[in-house]
């Protein structure tokens, strides 16, 4: 039996299998569920809480998923819901910062092929019997496996038929292997040149005066590389700005948030935002001073500088984030698949359900997806 509980005066029982799926409408209600599960570092009760609060104009909407028979918690999925183009969606809390998104998993969970396939037939079944009538289930930027464990909602769509993808470099344990498998990118060399600058050094950020500084100076040299790209640029917006510095301030004293820099009397030249989960770091944002620095490569140079330092307090798996940018390749980064998940939860969800599956058919393509995209003007996203 599925156990189906909603917050509304007069309750809701929905039966269909083993799987019990309790919805919760705060963040803060059920931030303390799974709190020791597994999870990735855009998983994290700093990330979260940041999120749902910076983005509070977005209705939360946190799928509980437990044994009905035992009652123990097997994942908690943090999603959201709002209307688009009329149609009343459901998708992870994400609006583009997170580089992956997923469940959180108990740590005694068993997620076998039926117990994976239950759980998403009871989560889908749930969501078209609550009242609020959703019309279509958005699941995107699933990585295939949590903390080693398989992620249970991959299994509602094909791994890999997301647009993105992460990019990871596995460094090993000596560092200096590393570094000479990419000389070719002459990273010593463009230290050397920016050391000639009076004061010159990298520096991590320790305390949350220089993590707010630091972030301030990002937030204009980032604007100014998208102003002259002709790109939009949205995070220096109230959300968004308010989303990075809660990260940051809740992060920055126990290594979760790393803000790093390249400074010297002139000015801050580069700076990289990312997040440490274990032994894996994600690289969020990086920024630089303009065209004048190019000699000394800044925005690879601190990214290096980064890893470097990350590498000597243990970490081994660095993410470069999602997009494929030709220089995580020239770092030796290799892409990680995720999975994206469409699921028409009525009649007028269907259309964008297929028109979904119609774009991930053809990412396997690149060369029909690149006349399609030709033919519409736009990209298949």
């Amino acid at each position: 039996m599925t156990f189906l509980s909603v917050e509304q005066p007069d309750g809701l029982v929905f039966s269909t299998s083993g799987i019990a799926i309790d919805f919760v409408r705060d963040w803060q209600q059920a931030a303390s569920r799974l709190s020791a599960g597994h999870r990735t570092a855009f998983q994290h009760s700093y990330w979260l809480s940041a999120w749902y609060e910076a983005f509070h104009d977005l209705a939360p909407l946190i799928a509980v998923i437990s044994d009905a028979a035992t009652g123990r918690d097997i994942a908690v999925v943090p999603m959201i819901s709002h209307l688009r183009r009329g149609i009343r969606v459901v998708e992870f809390a994400d609006c583009g910062v997170s580089d992956n998104n997923a469940p959180v998993l108990a740590l005694d969970a068993v997620l076998d092929a039926a117990a994976t396939d239950a759980i998403g037939k009871a989560l889908i079944d749930a969501l078209r019997a609550l009242p609020d009538r959703f019309d279509l289930l958005r699941l995107k930027k699933m990585p295939t496996h949590i903390a080693g464990n398989p992620n249970p909602l991959v299994s509602l769509g094909r791994i890999g038929s997301c647009s993105l993808n992460g990019n990871l470099v596995l460094t090993g344990d000596d560092y200096e292997d590393y570094q000479a498998s990419i000389k070719r990118m002459q990273m010593p060399r463009c230290w050397r040149v920016f050391s000639r600058h009076a004061g010159a050094r990298f520096e991590i950020a320790t305390d949350v005066a220089r993590v707010r500084e630091l972030l301030d100076v990002m937030d204009v040299q980032q604007q100014a590389r998208m102003r002259k790209l002709g790109s939009r640029f949205v995070l220096n917006d109230q959300a968004h700005a308010q989303f990075y510095r809660a990260v940051a301030r809740q992060g920055v004293a126990d290594g979760y948030a790393v803000i790093s820099a390249l400074v010297c009397d002139e000015a801050v030249v580069a700076t990289t935002l990312g997040v440490r989960f274990g032994a894996t770091y994600f690289l969020l944002r990086i920024s630089h001073a303009g065209d004048s620095w190019s000699s000394c490569s800044p925005g690879l140079l601190v990214t290096e500088r980064t890893m470097a330092a990350l590498h000597a307090e243990g970490v081994r798996r660095f993410d470069l984030s999602i997009g494929n940018q030709d220089y995580k390749r020239r770092f030796g980064a290799e892409p990680v698949p995720l999975t994206d998940v469409s699921v028409a939860l009525s009649w007028r969800g269907m259309p964008f359900a297929w028109r979904d599956h119609a774009a991930q058919g053809l990412r396997r393509h690149p060369k029909l997806a690149a006349l399609a995209a030709r033919a519409m003007g736009k990209g298949t996203r």
